[in-house]
């Protein structure tokens, strides 16, 4: 079984957790590096993800304006 692929709204509530680690009490030096590159690999999907649907709602309003 698979599992469902998150959100946009799922990752960017992940990308904002991610960010608020870094100036809360909880960070640490070691860590740093690792979830800098875990919110850099989010943002990359968010933004891969947001021009997909950018693009869907481009195609959708093309066919509408054909009607």
């Amino acid at each position: 079984m698979s599992a469902q692929k998150p959100s946009i709204a799922e990752k960017t509530a992940k990308l904002d957790e991610l960010v608020s680690w870094f100036d809360s009490d909880e960070f640490e030096l070691e860590q740093a590096l690792d979830r800098f590159k875990e919110a850099e690999k989010l943002a990359t999907e968010i933004e891969h993800d947001l021009q997909a649907l950018k693009n869907e709602v481009t195609i959708v309003k093309k066919r509408f304006d054909e009607v």
